[in-house]
């Protein structure tokens, strides 16, 4: 007995020593503000502790996309896109390669989802890697210094010899503005004396590019410098050319008295007004444009007043959604479009105490997309910054990605601050299973009002062809429900429920 028990002492120090090796324990970092310790792997399990940014956790192991860790003496499951392993990033000063993943990915001037979008990297762009913040990590990309989220790059230590002579000079090529009106200064500094103003949709020639400035030849000939988050590049003048599309493809009209211009911008003038249902075919493209063939006269229509048309590509993802076989319980194969309400000049609501809209249905609308995309749905996200985006091209984006759902994310106010609770529209009649479903799903994790299903007449509502909502998740107008529903915890809940009730209404359809 003595002998079997010094065997299994041994053992167990044994296998103590080899523990964190032999199942790969490893440090993590909180990359989120608030992150739910859960007693299993899946949202659905109860929350054990909340933790914060930059708590240092032992991942003890992992289940599909959750990890098995402890923290402060405390183990639980946590979610791995809401941290970030240190082994995945380059130690010290060491340069290395950051691969883009994805199409799309935003440069952002800070490490931050609200901070502004200074460029794109597309899916196998490389960067050059500066170092990292948590779940961020700082790249340059050519002229440009910026940070972009470690979720959806690759890290390689090769020396980026590759990195500059990918990224060819943007002198020479032209810079659009694409905000109302921007100031012009005399050096490439916010504290430099502004020497004019420029508009929307005016176009200057780049002469060179610093950190995130970009120095431009003034209408007089002289040179002065623009902040570059308030505008574009482009290699060639967007008015008179534009990348070339496949000839197959068509635009159809969405709205009667469409303006086709003469330039890509709103401020050029009106060639002629087509009507809904009119198409034409697609001869290029020229950033939110579409470059059209009108009786051998070249047009632009802006890409949210239209729908695109393309037979092969819509055999495919038909042919995509078919294949793809679906289980209870995931969202793979499905497109959702989250649309956080506002953004940019549109603050919407602002709360009694200073709340503004746009910044919490960001926040918002971010953590839902996680947690969709964690169970395998593609999310498109309708802005991922302070932004400004037009209402008309919100419900676009739906139609060009041939959406399963809408979900439009907002806070309510109202002049009397007596009213509260939480209140989900829908406008045709076959959004109304989805804004049921979601509805649901959203008040059981919520404790505040429940004001229920109710019509209303959205333009993103009633202009969709697709199923979707509005869900107001609370008023903003009434001080103590403004308390609630700004906190982590009732967003964490939010979305929680949302995504209960994403899940439900589309298993009820298999």
């Amino acid at each position: 007995m003595k002998k079997t028990l010094q065997l299994a002492l041994s053992a167990i120090l044994i296998f103590s020593l080899l523990w964190p090796s032999s199942i790969g324990a490893s440090d993590a970092t909180i990359g989120s503000e608030i992150v739910n310790l859960r007693q299993g792997p899946g949202l659905s399990y109860p929350v054990i502790d909340q933790l914060e940014k930059g708590d240092t956790l032992t991942v003890l192991e992992a289940s599909g996309e959750w990890l098995y860790v402890e923290a402060e003496g405390t183990k639980g499951w946590v979610a791995s896109w809401l941290t970030t392993s240190a082994a995945q990033l380059p130690a010290g000063k060491a340069a290395g390669v950051v691969i883009s993943q994805a199409d799309h990915l935003n440069i952002r001037s800070e490490p931050s989802l609200s901070a502004a979008v200074l460029g794109q990297l597309f899916k196998g762009n490389e960067a050059q890697y500066i170092k990292a913040d948590g779940e961020w990590i700082q790249i340059k990309h050519g002229q440009m210094t910026g940070w972009v989220s470690a979720k959806y790059v690759t890290l390689s230590n090769q020396q980026p010899e590759k990195i500059e002579k990918a990224t060819s000079s943007l002198t020479g090529s032209t810079f659009t503005i694409n905000v109302d009106a921007v100031n012009i200064r005399k050096k490439a500094d916010l504290n430099s004396k502004k020497i004019g103003v420029a508009y929307r949709g005016e176009r200057f020639k780049v002469v060179s590019q610093s950190t995130n400035w970009v120095q431009i030849e003034t209408k007089d000939g002289s040179v002065a410098w623009i902040y570059s988050f308030y505008g574009s590049f482009s290699g060639q003048d967007a008015s008179k050319k534009a990348s070339s599309t496949s000839q197959n493809e068509t635009v159809t009209i969405i709205y009667n008295g469409t303006n086709l211009r003469s330039e890509a911008s709103t401020s050029s003038s009106v060639i002629q007004r087509a009507q809904a249902g009119e198409s034409y075919p697609i001869t290029g493209t020229a950033g939110d444009w579409y470059q059209l063939s009108i009786d051998g006269q070249e047009a632009y229509v802006a890409n949210w007043l239209v729908t695109i048309n393309n037979p092969t590509k819509k055999t495919q993802a038909a042919a995509k959604k078919i294949s793809t076989e679906r289980k209870k319980g995931s969202l793979k194969g499905l497109t959702i479009v989250v649309d956080p309400g506002h953004g940019g000049n549109d603050h919407g609501t602002t709360g009694v105490r200073g709340t503004e809209e746009k910044e919490i249905t960001l926040k918002t609308a971010e953590l839902l997309s996680s947690k969709l995309q964690a169970a395998g749905a593609e999310v498109i996200m309708t802005r991922q910054s302070d932004l400004y985006v037009d209402l008309r091209k919100r419900v676009s984006t739906a139609h060009q990605a041939q959406a399963d759902a809408f979900i439009s994310i907002h806070y309510d106010a109202t002049t009397d601050s007596s009213v509260t609770g939480l209140t989900t529209y829908y406008t045709n009649s076959y959004q109304k299973e989805l804004a049921q479903y979601v509805h649901a799903g959203a008040s059981k994790q919520v404790e505040i009002r429940d004001r229920g299903v109710q019509l209303g007449n959205y333009l993103v509502l009633r202009e969709n062809r697709h199923p979707s909502i509005l869900i107001e998740l609370g008023f903003l107008s009434n001080p103590n429900e403004e308390r609630t529903i700004t906190t982590n915890y009732y967003r964490e809940q939010a979305t929680l429920g949302i995504y209960n009730g994403i899940l439900q209404y589309f298993d009820a359809q298999l």
